[in-house]
């Protein structure tokens, strides 16, 4: 059986030689994780990778393993989609060639990256059970105006350290792949916070805010100096202002 082929498709077209070369990568690193031990085989070289919506009914994301999954691809196609409107933003494309664009643009790239592996992994073990494209709004956030932008990307990687967090527990490392989706939810996790860390010290250069007490908590009286690990029930609530396309999560624990 051949291993699937991940389709990766940005709306960011004409890049310079450099932002070719990244793309480049970014498929090298997406079929990287298609043959990783997660032996995501069955996919002919004609499968179509698009999420199967259901014709019916409002979308859930399930329960165990794959709601776990389902989530995480849920989150991951939010930050995602957000990447992409940055970089075809005027502030995006007013900044100087330097560490700050580069930053946008590599954040932009990772998430892409995880987005990809999560769209993989669900669709080689449940093709019908996936959740499905979502649609995203923003509302009044200004892409064109930095301090909009950059403020948002900090809450949206400080929530999405927090949603890996909270859901590393409930996946069953007990289950097929249960010890594999772990361990990768461990690495992305730590990539999310690499994230949060940058965008802190863009926002507040020249200080601690990388390392900020206020999203740190205290466990068992030893000080602030944890990560906090929210449910998916609070993380869906909260990142609900941004997805319009509706699904439940009515099969995920509530803690």
């Amino acid at each position: 059986m051949k291993k699937p082929i991940i389709k990766v498709e940005t709306s960011i077209e004409n890049h310079s030689k450099t932002n070719n070369s990244r793309r480049r990568f970014l498929k090298m690193g997406g079929l990287a994780v298609a043959g990783s031990s997660l032996l995501l085989y069955g996919c002919s070289d004609d499968d179509d990778m698009d999420p199967v919506t259901p014709p019916d009914g409002v979308f859930d994301l399930g329960a165990g393993n794959l709601g776990i999954l389902n989530y995480a691809y849920a989150l991951e196609q939010l930050e995602a989609d957000f990447y992409t409107r940055v970089i075809e933003g005027n502030y995006y494309k007013a900044l100087p060639d330097g560490e700050e664009k580069t930053l946008l643009e590599d954040v932009w790239y990772h998430e892409v990256i995880h987005r990809e592996f999560f769209r993989t992994a669900i669709t080689a073990v449940a093709p019908d059970d996936i959740t499905p494209d979502l649609e995203f709004d923003y509302g009044d956030l200004n892409f064109d105006d930095r301090d909009s932008v950059l403020a948002t990307a900090l809450i949206l990687e400080d929530t999405g350290v927090a949603a890996y967090n909270g859901a590393g527990k409930l996946i069953d490392v007990t289950a097929a792949n249960g010890d594999v989706y772990l361990t990768l939810a461990g690495k992305i996790v730590s990539v999310e916070a690499r994230h949060a860390s940058a965008f802190a010290d863009l926002i507040n250069p020249g200080t601690t805010a990388f390392a900020r007490d206020g999203i740190l908590v205290d466990l068992g009286g030893t000080g602030l100096s944890y990560d906090r690990a929210t449910p998916p029930s609070e993380i869906l609530a909260a990142a609900g202002g941004f997805i319009t396309t509706e699904f439940t999560a009515n099969q995920l624990p509530t803690d």
